[in-house]
């Protein structure tokens, strides 16, 4: 394992944990589907000195001064995203997708409003009204969720015909779209028609399926939806953070739910490195990563089907496979899942398939995703191993040494697929940017 140095050398028990992380990113298999490997020059402008700066407000209008070169890193960060996906303004400044959707309620509602999202247990956000969330403490959110499951594997797709009722009964001010946990498609134009007909507003939140947008393997919702909120981190790749589309009749209102409405000083050093992403994304190289990331899930899926899991929704037509533990085997819930893969190498994430007897600690189920994978070079033959190794890690849970052969296993796939095999800033000694092109596998 690699030493963490440079900057770090001064602070050695963060700069181990550091190390450590790197080198579990390394050897471990990363199937979370709201995960990815950035570059590392998105990493290098994280890092950069404009965490030193303080900006409150918009370019050309702070409260502070010294903001010239902050003003342009801002601009340049608007300007792309908006070529990127097609729009008149983008707010680049939320810090997650949970700020970006707050801000969006708040510039189109009153508290006490109506809205439709999905339900949290058949895929839907913690910010679509989840009791457990502000948004739901604010607002009067009714929950629309999926089709029963059906043996041809037809089911499990969004209610259209329900939230047609709901918002015809409801009259929500609000229908929002999106979801976290979801494998099919999501196509704007029902939820257009459904929110004209009842004079309700319609916000698409593509947190998930945004770089899949940006590559022009997913259908987009700019200009159909009033707005358009996403996260920067999942399938786009870039740094943890978020993002807001609208029209220009929009522009100033979230503007100002953003700032002064939710946040103060934005992180400036974040939103360069969502410059970057955007920049990124707008290669020709991407679109070929977009159609991958597909490629390798429906792979992955296929495999898992061979191997006995039941797939929600018969498959997938994203970057995410959700699958249900109880054919499998019924006595295993997707918590007990989730800790035997950690064991074996293989990291992923426990989650509720539609209609589930388990609790949201515990379910029966397990959401898979291969953006990660496929920036590191992986492809259709390496996931179909990957489901089998996944396979025989959740059969012999209870064999400590054929647990250990899976994840030596893993070890050496993940050996050939390293997604940072040059040095880090900070993180290994000499540390410099590697650069999209000097990398292997996707970077390659």
């Amino acid at each position: 394992m690699s030493r963490a140095g440079g900057f770090l050398d001064g602070d050695p028990e963060v700069a181990s944990l550091l190390a450590s992380e790197l080198e579990r990113q390394r050897t471990t298999i990363q199937l979370i589907a709201s995960e990815n490997f950035t570059s590392p020059a998105v990493l290098a402008a994280s890092a950069s000195v404009l965490t030193n700066k303080y900006a409150e407000g918009y370019p050309g209008r702070r409260y502070y001064g010294g903001n010239e070169v902050a003003d342009e890193v801002e601009d340049l960060a608007r300007r792309r995203a908006c070529a990127l996906f097609g729009a008149d303004h983008a707010n680049v400044q939320p810090h997650a997708g949970a700020s970006a959707n707050l801000a969006a309620y708040q510039a189109l509602l009153q508290p006490g409003d109506t809205i439709l999202a999905m339900r949290l247990d058949q895929g839907g956000h913690l910010t679509h009204g989840s009791p457990v969330s502000v948004t739901g403490a604010t607002y009067r959110f009714v929950a629309y969720g999926v089709t029963p499951a059906a043996p041809d594997g037809s089911g499990e797709r969004i209610d259209l015909d329900q939230l047609r009722e709901l918002a015809r009964r409801e009259r929500p001010q609000l229908i929002v779209a999106g979801a976290t946990a979801y494998t099919r498609q999501i196509d704007p134009r029902p939820f257009r028609e459904i929110a004209d007909e009842v004079g309700a507003r319609l916000m698409f939140d593509v947190a998930h399926p945004a770089g899949l947008i940006a590559a022009g393997v997913h259908p987009s919702p700019v200009g159909i939806a009033d707005v358009v909120t996403f996260t920067t981190h999942k399938t786009l790749r870039g740094p943890r953070g978020g993002a807001i589309l609208c029209g220009e009749e929009l522009a100033k209102k979230i503007d100002a739910a953003v700032f002064p409405g939710l946040q103060g000083g934005p992180l400036e050093h974040t939103i360069a490195a969502k410059a970057v992403a955007f920049g990124e994304a707008a290669r020709p190289e991407f679109k070929a990563y977009g159609a991958r990331i597909l490629e390798n899930a429906a792979a992955l899926a296929e495999r898992l089907a061979e191997e006995g899991f039941r797939l929600v929704a018969g498959g997938t037509e994203n970057h995410t496979v959700l699958v249900d533990l109880r054919d499998f085997d019924p006595d295993l819930p997707g918590k007990a899942a989730q800790e035997v893969l950690d064991r074996a190498g293989i990291t992923c994430n426990r989650n509720q398939i539609p209609y589930d007897p388990r609790s949201p600690f515990v379910t029966s189920g397990l959401r898979l995703g291969t953006p990660a994978e496929t920036t590191a070079g992986m492809g259709q033959a390496e996931m179909a191993q990957v489901a089998s190794l996944l396979a025989r890690a959740l059969r012999e849970r209870a064999d400590e040494e054929a647990l250990a052969k899976v994840r030596a296993e893993v070890r050496e796939l993940c050996a050939a697929f390293d997604p940072y095999p040059g040095a880090l800033p900070g993180v290994t000694p000499g540390g410099a940017d590697v650069g999209l092109a000097e990398g292997r596998g996707e970077r390659a």
